[in-house]
């Protein structure tokens, strides 16, 4: 099942949170997003119901094997498309904001013939 932009930017935010802190609870989300509170859960329970989240007794979340998998690609996407962008000469908040749109809408077989192009180039 293909998720929407914004369920991406949820399992990328919880990556990156996870990375920095070792844990990851709701609040965390909705600050690191911008959003409210019940707005990360309505995700959490769409993310968990499409297995790519659970969470925890505790109340912290914790992605699956899938959803780990799907964060990482999205992560590397918009890492890839930021660097490229700023080399470019683009405004470093500028291009966070276009590789953020940019890593939804690129297909994985155009994103790994750019990367090969800019690896060999």
């Amino acid at each position: 099942m293909a998720l929407t932009p914004a369920m991406e930017d949820y399992l990328e935010a919880i990556l990156m949170i996870k990375q920095q802190h070792g844990y990851v609870r709701c609040v965390d989300v909705a600050e690191q997003l911008g959003v409210k509170k019940p707005s990360v859960s309505r995700a959490v329970k769409e993310l968990t119901k499409s297995g790519h989240l659970v969470k925890n007794a505790d109340g912290t979340l914790s992605l699956t094997e899938l959803g780990l998998q799907l964060a990482e690609q999205i992560y590397e996407k918009h890492r890839f498309f930021t660097e490229q962008l700023i080399a470019a000469g683009i405004d470093p908040k500028t291009a966070e904001q276009d590789a953020c749109g940019i890593e939804h809408v690129i297909s994985a077989e155009s994103f790994q013939k750019l990367k090969k192009v800019f690896d060999d180039g």
